[in-house]
């Protein structure tokens, strides 16, 4: 069952500006989440497709938030089906997120992560036309939280 975090965003944040980085040992890491969101965030690891809480959830309102820091990453307006057994989103609230080139795997992807502490968040895709903004943002449900409530922050594609 999935749970709202009505002050994920507020507890985590505190007097942290958006752009202080969150700096933790792997100890503390472990300490604060499950082992599953560890893989993801830390390791860069997948959830299984169409294992995630957040896969077929779209709330009217509220907003998405890192997993690791609380950091707001998505609203929930920018939430879409995309048939691909992740969470999809077609953009993510500015300087949110960060991008680097990913090999793995034999292919060449764009990485995203949480701008503030560096948790991986899945990938960015381009072209695909699912959405006026032509990218999707496949992300895994163990990298977020959904958050009642919103934030008024201005959005923007990577």
């Amino acid at each position: 069952m999935l749970r709202l975090s009505r002050s994920l965003p507020l507890a985590c944040v505190g007097r942290r500006t958006m752009s202080e980085k969150v700096v933790k040992t792997d100890v503390e890491w472990k300490a604060q989440l499950s082992d599953q969101e560890y893989r993801v965030l830390r390791e860069a690891a997948t959830d299984r497709p169409g294992t995630g809480g957040y896969t077929k959830v779209y709330p009217k309102a509220g907003h998405f938030a890192c997993k690791g820091c609380g950091a707001p990453l998505y609203s929930a307006g920018s939430k879409f089906d995309s048939r691909c057994g992740w969470p999809a989103f077609d953009q993510a609230f500015a300087d949110s997120i960060t991008v680097k080139r990913d090999s793995s795997m034999g292919m060449e992807r764009i990485e995203i992560l949480c701008a503030r502490c560096d948790g991986h968040l899945g990938h960015v895709f381009n072209g695909e036309g699912f959405t006026i903004t032509n990218q999707r943002h496949c992300v895994n449900s163990s990298s977020i939280t959904l958050v009642d409530e919103g934030v008024d922050l201005p959005q923007k594609t990577v």
